[in-house]
């Protein structure tokens, strides 16, 4: 997804919003960014469990989590793995 596209995904904190976020990027990396989209991720999910030998089949949440995939601007690339910034 990064080289051809020029997208980044990135696990941020809950209550920040995309503005946050851009200007968060923008600040540590020294580069522009053109888009960002937001995803809040944490499901229900079905369990069965064995109790005092019956059957009870209850719900429970998975912990949930924020992901971001923000695009750069063309000309900007980043290689966030060792720091190089290409522009």
């Amino acid at each position: 997804m990064q080289e051809r596209e020029n997208k980044y995904a990135f696990i941020v904190e809950k209550s920040a919003n995309k503005v946050q976020i851009k200007d968060a990027i923008e600040k540590k990396f020294d580069v522009v960014v053109s888009k960002v989209a937001t995803n809040v991720d944490g499901k229900l999910k079905q369990m069965t469990t064995k109790s005092n030998g019956r059957t009870i089949r209850t719900q429970g949440r998975r912990s949930s989590y924020k992901t971001t995939i923000i695009t750069l601007q063309d000309g900007y690339s980043n290689d966030f793995v060792s720091g190089e910034v290409e522009s």
